[in-house]
Protein backbone atom coordinates (compact mmCIF):
# COMPACT_ATOMS: atom_id res chain seq x y z
CA UNK A 1 0.00 0.00 0.00
CA UNK A 2 1.14 3.55 -0.63
CA UNK A 3 1.86 6.12 2.09
CA UNK A 4 -1.65 7.60 1.99
CA UNK A 5 -3.22 4.19 2.46
CA UNK A 6 -0.79 3.39 5.29
CA UNK A 7 -1.67 6.70 6.89
CA UNK A 8 -5.39 5.99 6.75
CA UNK A 9 -4.89 2.43 8.04
CA UNK A 10 -2.82 3.53 11.03
CA UNK A 11 -3.96 7.05 11.88
CA UNK A 12 -0.37 8.29 11.47
CA UNK A 13 -0.05 11.27 9.15
CA UNK A 14 2.03 10.95 6.00
CA UNK A 15 4.31 13.68 7.33
CA UNK A 16 4.95 11.70 10.53
CA UNK A 17 5.51 8.48 8.57
CA UNK A 18 8.21 10.24 6.56
CA UNK A 19 9.67 11.67 9.77
CA UNK A 20 9.73 8.27 11.51
CA UNK A 21 11.48 6.85 8.48
CA UNK A 22 14.02 9.71 8.38
CA UNK A 23 14.97 9.27 12.06
CA UNK A 24 15.19 5.50 11.74
CA UNK A 25 12.21 4.67 13.93
CA UNK A 26 10.83 2.57 11.11
CA UNK A 27 12.77 0.85 8.38
CA UNK A 28 12.71 2.53 4.98
CA UNK A 29 9.68 1.31 3.08
CA UNK A 30 10.11 -0.81 0.00
CA UNK A 31 9.79 1.17 -3.23
CA UNK A 32 7.73 0.50 -6.32
CA UNK A 33 9.21 0.69 -9.80
CA UNK A 34 8.03 4.30 -9.94
CA UNK A 35 9.82 4.98 -6.60
CA UNK A 36 6.68 5.30 -4.45
CA UNK A 37 6.83 3.93 -0.93
CA UNK A 38 5.21 0.51 -0.68
CA UNK A 39 4.18 -0.45 2.86
CA UNK A 40 3.55 -4.03 3.81
CA UNK A 41 1.69 -5.61 6.69
CA UNK A 42 4.76 -5.48 8.97
CA UNK A 43 5.17 -1.75 8.31
CA UNK A 44 1.52 -1.06 9.07
CA UNK A 45 1.73 -3.07 12.28
CA UNK A 46 4.80 -1.08 13.39
CA UNK A 47 3.06 2.20 12.58
CA UNK A 48 0.08 1.09 14.66
CA UNK A 49 2.49 0.26 17.50
CA UNK A 50 4.03 3.72 17.20
CA UNK A 51 0.62 5.40 17.12
CA UNK A 52 -0.49 3.61 20.29
CA UNK A 53 2.78 4.42 22.05
CA UNK A 54 2.45 8.10 21.05
CA UNK A 55 -1.13 8.10 22.33
CA UNK A 56 0.27 6.93 25.67
CA UNK A 57 2.76 9.81 25.66
CA UNK A 58 6.01 7.97 24.99
CA UNK A 59 8.76 10.02 23.35
CA UNK A 60 10.24 9.07 19.99
CA UNK A 61 13.37 7.81 21.76
CA UNK A 62 11.31 5.69 24.14
CA UNK A 63 9.28 4.32 21.25
CA UNK A 64 12.48 3.41 19.43
CA UNK A 65 13.63 1.46 22.48
CA UNK A 66 10.23 -0.21 22.88
CA UNK A 67 10.18 -1.14 19.19
CA UNK A 68 13.61 -2.74 19.46
CA UNK A 69 12.44 -4.73 22.48
CA UNK A 70 9.24 -5.72 20.69
CA UNK A 71 11.20 -6.95 17.70
CA UNK A 72 13.51 -8.99 19.97
CA UNK A 73 11.51 -12.09 20.85
CA UNK A 74 14.29 -13.31 23.21
CA UNK A 75 14.17 -10.28 25.51
CA UNK A 76 12.91 -10.47 29.07
CA UNK A 77 9.81 -8.44 29.85
CA UNK A 78 11.41 -6.74 32.88
CA UNK A 79 13.02 -4.08 30.70
CA UNK A 80 9.71 -3.25 29.03
CA UNK A 81 8.03 -3.05 32.44
CA UNK A 82 10.78 -0.74 33.74
CA UNK A 83 10.26 1.62 30.80
CA UNK A 84 6.51 1.66 31.41
CA UNK A 85 6.95 2.25 35.15
CA UNK A 86 9.37 5.13 34.56
CA UNK A 87 6.91 6.65 32.10
CA UNK A 88 4.09 6.35 34.64
CA UNK A 89 6.26 8.10 37.24
CA UNK A 90 7.03 10.88 34.74
CA UNK A 91 3.32 11.25 33.93
CA UNK A 92 2.44 11.38 37.64
CA UNK A 93 5.02 14.14 38.15
CA UNK A 94 3.64 16.12 35.21
CA UNK A 95 0.10 15.69 36.52
CA UNK A 96 1.19 17.00 39.94
CA UNK A 97 2.85 20.02 38.28
CA UNK A 98 -0.26 20.73 36.20
CA UNK A 99 -2.48 20.40 39.26
CA UNK A 100 -0.29 22.91 41.10
CA UNK A 101 -0.56 25.30 38.13
CA UNK A 102 -4.34 24.93 38.04
CA UNK A 103 -4.55 25.51 41.80
CA UNK A 104 -2.40 28.65 41.53
CA UNK A 105 -4.50 30.01 38.66
CA UNK A 106 -7.71 29.16 40.48
CA UNK A 107 -6.49 31.11 43.53
CA UNK A 108 -5.41 34.04 41.37
CA UNK A 109 -8.79 34.08 39.62
CA UNK A 110 -10.56 34.15 43.00
CA UNK A 111 -8.41 37.13 44.00
CA UNK A 112 -9.33 39.11 40.90
CA UNK A 113 -12.44 41.25 41.21
CA UNK A 114 -13.08 40.97 37.49
CA UNK A 115 -14.64 44.42 37.40
CA UNK A 116 -13.99 47.68 35.54
CA UNK A 117 -10.95 48.60 37.63
CA UNK A 118 -7.51 48.05 36.11
CA UNK A 119 -6.16 46.35 39.27
CA UNK A 120 -5.57 42.69 38.52
CA UNK A 121 -3.79 40.32 40.89
CA UNK A 122 -3.33 37.85 38.05
CA UNK A 123 -1.23 40.33 36.07
CA UNK A 124 0.63 41.40 39.22
CA UNK A 125 1.57 37.79 39.91
CA UNK A 126 2.63 37.16 36.30
CA UNK A 127 4.78 40.30 36.30
CA UNK A 128 6.83 39.31 39.36
CA UNK A 129 9.99 37.31 38.99
CA UNK A 130 9.37 35.14 42.02
CA UNK A 131 6.65 32.54 42.11
CA UNK A 132 4.20 32.75 44.94
CA UNK A 133 3.87 36.52 44.68
CA UNK A 134 0.19 36.06 45.40
CA UNK A 135 0.92 35.38 49.06
CA UNK A 136 2.88 38.56 49.67
CA UNK A 137 1.55 41.10 47.15
CA UNK A 138 -2.14 40.49 46.61
CA UNK A 139 -5.16 40.68 48.89
CA UNK A 140 -8.20 38.55 48.21
CA UNK A 141 -11.03 40.58 46.64
CA UNK A 142 -14.33 40.20 48.48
Amino acid sequence: MNIGQASRATGVSTKMIRYYESVGLIRPADRTDSNYRDFGERDVHELQFIRRARDLGFSVAEIGHLLSLWRDRDRPSREVKAIAQKHVADLDARIAEMKAMADALRTLAKCCAGDDRPDCPILVDLSTRESGALKSNVRVAR
